[in-house]
């Protein structure tokens, strides 16, 4: 999937379908000159539903699909004949979307699990036949019950990706990189800044065959708040994170100022992100000697109050490590 297909906003407008008249019908057979009322009830209007599909990672499929209906119902008709229910439209969606209404903002649901379905908006009910409103002092009713109307909406889609492990840091500290090393994804690298222009998702293996999946963002800057860089626009894929891993380079001028920037941003976008475990890994280690790596770690011990680790994606050192510790964060 290239960047360009990634998409995880859309707007589109949904309506249902109309509900079926009821039939007024008379019956009329040989022999029987007045059999009484005998219309069916309307068929049901469709409904539009939301499905949830974990083969999907994106809302790509929807990028130009604006306009999604239902069938209508059809009438009743005679001998008490039911007409057919209007078609359902469904919208298949990934794992971990939020559907909210266009014009109130509210959220309306979740899809976090597969082949979970809700209805968006709801089809239109049949009318009855006039044969349910006979009675002994109204034998003949000729008249039966409309279909309600459909209903219609404008809606947003919005995808938060589902991984345990978000990675954040600013440009070109060495997420992809990690992100290439420790699991089998392939994102793009280079050097230069925003090389990442779009989230990407890796499982990571671990021991005895059990894996957990690390979702890499676009960097952040100083001042994404106000717009800088590319804002806080990706920020909702780690939300659901459960550990937060801050990558900082070690050649970096002053590590706690770059943690700190960092988590300032996350609380200035949602402070509940801050509840979340968090871990410092300080990449491009290998860059560091023996000596400089003993000053750098007894100045981080008295300024840094969350656990750290010394990594090098390059030289593959500390990986293992930085695995353990994050599947104990996320075991206990």
């Amino acid at each position: 999937m290239t960047e360009g297909n990634f998409v995880d906003y859309v707007k589109m407008y949904v309506a249902s379908g109309k509900g079926g008249q009821g039939s007024a019908h008379l019956h009329r057979e040989k022999y029987i000159a007045k059999g009484g009322p005998d219309g069916g009830d309307g068929g049901r209007g469709g409904h539009v539903i939301i499905h949830g599909n974990s083969n999907l990672w994106t809302l790509h499929h929807l990028k130009f699909k604006k306009h999604i209906r239902a069938g209508h119902g059809e009438h009743g008709s005679s001998s008490r004949s039911t007409g057919a229910d209007g078609e359902d439209a469904y919208i298949d969606v990934p794992l971990g979307t939020v559907v909210r209404d266009t014009e109130t903002n509210n959220v309306i649901f979740e899809i976090t699990e597969h082949g979970e379905e809700k209805i968006i908006v709801e089809g239109g009910k049949g009318g009855l036949g006039n044969w349910h409103f006979k009675s002994s002092t109204n034998q003949t009713p000729r008249y039966a019950q409309p279909g309600l109307p459909m209903e219609e909406k404008y809606i947003t889609m919005e995808l938060k990706v589902l991984a345990d492990v978000g990675l954040v840091g600013f440009p070109n500290a060495g997420k992809s990189t990690l992100l290439s090393v420790i699991t089998s994804a392939k994102p793009k690298i280079a050097d230069y800044e925003f090389t990442t222009l779009k989230p990407n998702l890796g499982i990571v293996e671990y021991r005895d065959f059990q894996t957990f999946v690390m979702a890499d963002i676009p960097g952040i800057i100083e001042g994404a708040a106000e717009g800088k860089g590319l804002g806080h626009y990706f920020l909702r894929h780690i939300e659901r994170n459960s550990v937060l891993l801050f990558l900082i380079p070690a050649d970096a001028d002053d590590i706690k100022k770059q943690y700190d920037i960092l988590l300032d941003e996350l609380r200035r976008y949602n402070p509940e992100m801050l509840d979340k475990d968090r871990l410092i890994a300080i990449s491009k280690s290998d860059m560091l000697d023996d000596e400089l790596k003993q000053e750098l770690k007894a100045e981080l011990d008295n300024e840094i109050p969350i656990p750290y680790l010394f990594i090098s994606s390059v030289a593959q050192k500390g990986i293992t490590e930085l695995k353990d510790k994050l599947w104990k964060m996320l075991n206990d």
